[in-house]
């Protein structure tokens, strides 16, 4: 009868540490799950930050980029169109280069009788180049561009020299030039001098004060 009674309390006991034990094994499991997945889930999230970075840097590359496509197309656009101006200005170059030295003649002969040989050769020569099917566009531009220049610095200079007078070739005077606003002559003796009148295109004699000033000037 003991023998009876007591067998089944020890066979309880050990069907509760089995299920203990087994319930232990159960939660060790499902505790390693929940560590794997939490591994995981940081994992996760770590890769949610990083791609989230990444996407910012390519949308803020993408941004830069779009202004530098905007600003290459512009300056294409600009490059295209100063090609096709350069075209039309190619063909119409020759043209252009003539009426400029035509307009520099029509100058000269109009201006301050000034040095008026050298001027005109120089003229000359701008005329023979251009007929030079030789020589290259941009080569006839410069020198045509450089007698320009020459001419428009007469204007800001103020020059003196010896010469023949205008209108009497058997005299030698003294020049005085003032830019393109007065053209001035001086004997050599200082005695007697005169201003050129552009609208009479002849000499006006300067006496008194006037004369003074010009020997001054000299």
């Amino acid at each position: 009868l003991l023998t009876s009674l007591v067998t089944p309390a020890w066979a309880q006991q050990t069907s509760l540490r089995e299920a203990s034990a087994q319930a232990q094994q159960t939660q060790a499991a499902l505790q390693e799950k929940i560590d794997a997945a939490d591994d995981e889930t940081r994992e996760l999230l770590t890769r949610l930050r990083d791609a989230s970075r990444d996407a910012s840097r390519l949308e803020r590359y993408n941004e830069e980029l779009s202004r530098r496509n905007e600003t290459q197309a512009a300056l294409i656009e600009r490059r295209r169109e100063a090609i096709d101006q350069l075209s039309v200005t190619r063909e119409a170059l020759p043209g252009l280069l003539r009426d400029m030295v035509t307009r520099l003649r029509t100058l000269i002969e109009a201006d301050l009788p000034f040095l008026r040989e050298e001027r005109l050769a120089r003229v000359q020569s701008l005329e023979s180049m251009l007929d030079d099917s030789e020589m290259a566009a941009a080569d006839k531009l410069d020198r045509v561009l450089s007698a320009w220049r020459t001419e428009l610095d007469y204007g800001r200079e103020m020059d003196t020299w010896q010469g023949t007078l205008v209108g009497d070739e058997a005299r030698q005077v003294d020049y005085l030039r003032v830019g393109r606003v007065g053209l001035y002559y001086l004997t050599p003796d200082g005695r007697s001098g005169a201003v050129w009148r552009a609208d009479e295109r002849a000499w006006q004699p300067l006496e008194g004060d006037a004369l003074d000033e010009l020997r001054k000037g000299m």
